[in-house]
């Protein structure tokens, strides 16, 4: 491609060369130039020939002259990439004091110098000097603000600082930030506890593509969650639950963070009614546990919906839980029991051990709670509970999980 260029270029210069002498040669003209006692007269072609040779000449004394700086420059810009190459790779195998000197001195070379002094600033707080990468960040605030904001905000964050993450992304000259910076941002807005400001950049994150898709779609459950769990009042809250899609209004993370926010601050119908909504729609132990544990009342309306629900996951132990739960929280231990053998017989977990000791303790019966309470943490740690002495405890359990029918008041009858 550059041979045609140059060969194009030459075809029309000599054009335009016989079309100037085909003109001089019809009338060559005269050029008179005056100065005191001096005159120069002659034909106009001679006087462009002459300027052309002259032209010539210069240009190439100009580059005969500046021919040794300009090698000279190609030199240290070669020099100096290959040390940027080298300073990246030692910094990729971990050899940060090589990569900051290295980087260091690339850094010399204004093509290199943004990206040099960056690199430099990673490999001086990957040997542990946070004081050092500063320095090397700081040529670059005025000349490249919105670069200087992005990396310093990465090493504030990597350093546990989202405060100065968040200032020196907030810093007027590094306006409009590019996609990392947005994503900086809203990592920082999250780790100081405004998740919802946070959520209300996933917008702008999507439009820039700054993360991958599915990394904003975990960051959009994580940060609803986090924004449901930091609404100051029952205001918020609705304000938050609203604006999430549907589809994160089904997510257990989510519904959990809002039916626990709305306990919280006594807003007993809403926190009740998110999990049955979503209970309904899609099935979670998690939350069919939670809905038992709930700091609420409705006692007699939970356990409605819960019986409702063990018809169609009667091996929920989740839900066996939350009805044990309800049962205690009305003063029927012995039905609470049954629900939690049957609970612990569908793989119940250390809760469910857990609340088993706290309805013997109510209940007056210490023995059994402190053994309970013992299979409880024995089950955290990944151990096999022991038998309640006194109590055949596995074929207690065995004999919960065969109920094939309940009587007339809807509790659960054994077998045989």
């Amino acid at each position: 491609m550059n041979l045609f260029r140059s060969l194009l270029f030459w075809i029309v210069l000599a054009l335009l060369g016989a079309l100037v002498a085909q003109l001089m040669a019809q009338d060559p003209g005269l050029v008179i130039v005056s100065f005191g006692d001096w005159t120069y007269r002659k034909s106009l072609s001679y006087t462009l020939l002459l300027l052309i040779a002259a032209t010539v000449l210069l240009w190439v004394a100009w580059r005969v002259l500046s021919a040794p700086f300009a090698m000279l420059r190609r030199r240290r810009k070669r020099a100096a990439r290959a040390r940027l190459l080298d300073g990246l790779q030692a910094t990729h195998l971990g050899q940060w004091s090589r990569a900051e000197k290295l980087l260091g001195e690339a850094a010399g070379n204004r093509e290199t110098a943004t990206v040099a002094r960056i690199a430099a600033a990673h490999a001086a707080t990957g040997r542990g000097d946070v004081e050092a990468g500063r320095a090397h960040l700081a040529a670059l605030a005025e000349s490249q603000p919105a670069a200087f904001a992005v990396a310093t905000a990465e090493l504030a964050l990597a350093d546990a600082r989202p405060a100065d993450a968040l200032a020196a992304l907030d810093a007027a000259a590094a306006q409009p930030l590019p996609p990392r910076g947005l994503a900086l941002r809203a990592e920082a807005l999250a780790a100081l506890g405004r998740a919802a400001e946070a959520y209300g950049l996933l917008g702008a994150l999507r439009q820039q593509h700054a993360l991958p898709t599915r990394r904003l779609e975990a960051l959009e459950a994580r940060w609803a969650e986090a924004g449901l769990r930091e609404a100051a009042d029952a205001n918020v809250l609705a304000d938050c639950w609203e604006a999430l899609p549907k589809a994160l209004r089904s997510d257990p993370a989510a519904v959990a963070a809002y039916a626990e926010r709305a306990a919280a601050l006594r807003w007993e119908d809403a926190a009740a009614r998110s999990i049955e909504q979503a209970l309904d729609s899609r099935w979670s132990d998690e939350l069919a546990s939670l809905y038992g544990r709930l700091p609420i009342g409705r006692l007699d309306a939970r356990l409605a919906h819960a019986e409702r629900w063990l018809q169609a996951h009667p091996a929920s132990p989740g839900l066996l839980l939350s009805l044990a739960r309800l049962h205690r929280a009305r003063g029927q231990w012995s039905q609470a029991e049954t629900y939690l053998h049957r609970a612990l017989a569908q793989g119940g977990n250390a809760e469910a051990w857990e609340e088993l000791g706290n309805g013997f303790a109510q209940a007056g019966d210490s023995a059994h709670a402190s053994q309970c309470y013992a299979n409880a943490l024995r089950v955290a740690r990944g151990e096999a509970p022991t038998e309640i002495p006194g109590r055949d405890l596995k074929q207690r359990i065995y004999d919960q999980a065969a109920i094939e029918e309940r009587d007339e008041h809807g509790l659960p009858r054994l077998r045989g």
